[in-house]
């Protein structure tokens, strides 16, 4: 995820392209999730205390729900401004080999966080394969825009992509809003689940 993330912003900045950069930002959303999953995992497997873990597994939900809720914004502010001032992104050749990559990863890493988490029922896993699955969808649209502004010269496909994502992007930011406000409900009962 690093260096997808790294290529991913560095090819946007280079040629001035939303899509990359916002390809790229989602990549470092799903680090600092996973960073923070990780650290929650590994404190239970250490034998931690519940409690800890608890505020863990809440805090890193919340992490992931505010992380794709300000991507959303990102793409919505700079994509509009960039279509308003006509700001033609550049071909990027680097941009469309990282993200053809990541349409043939990201699906089979969100499918293993699957596999995973049916034994660990995490919701801040849960969060974090809809990062996974959100990357997925977003190296799909960063390729075929990137794509047709390469091979086509079509500069606005980047934009219309990007826009075309954010359906999807809010659905998953709703999604991790939810199972962050799930994980509000369970602390607060003590570790029960919440009466629905």
């Amino acid at each position: 995820m690093l260096v997808e993330a790294v290529l991913a912003i560095g090819a946007g900045i280079a040629a001035r392209s939303l899509l990359l950069t916002a390809f790229g930002l989602d990549s470092v959303i799903e680090l600092i999730s996973g960073a923070v999953l990780l650290w929650r995992l590994s404190l239970e497997a250490r034998g931690s205390a519940t409690q800890p873990v608890e505020r863990i597994e809440h805090r890193a939900t919340q992490i992931s729900a505010i992380l794709l809720v300000l991507l959303c914004v990102y793409v919505v502010m700079v994509g509009v401004i960039g279509l308003v001032t006509r700001l033609e992104p550049e071909a990027s050749a680097l941009g469309l080999g990282v993200s053809a990559v990541a349409v043939l990863v990201m699906p089979v890493l969100a499918w293993r966080k699957r596999l995973a988490n049916r034994t660990i029922g995490s919701s801040a896993l849960r969060a974090d394969i809809a990062e996974t699955i959100t990357c997925a969808y977003m190296a799909g649209a960063t390729l075929v825009g990137v794509g047709l502004n390469l091979l086509a010269g079509l500069w606005w496909a980047e934009y219309v992509a990007a826009f075309a994502l954010l359906v999807f992007i809010v659905m998953e930011a709703r999604e991790a809003v939810e199972a962050s406000r799930e994980s509000d409900a369970v602390p607060a009962n003590n570790g029960e689940t919440p009466d629905r």
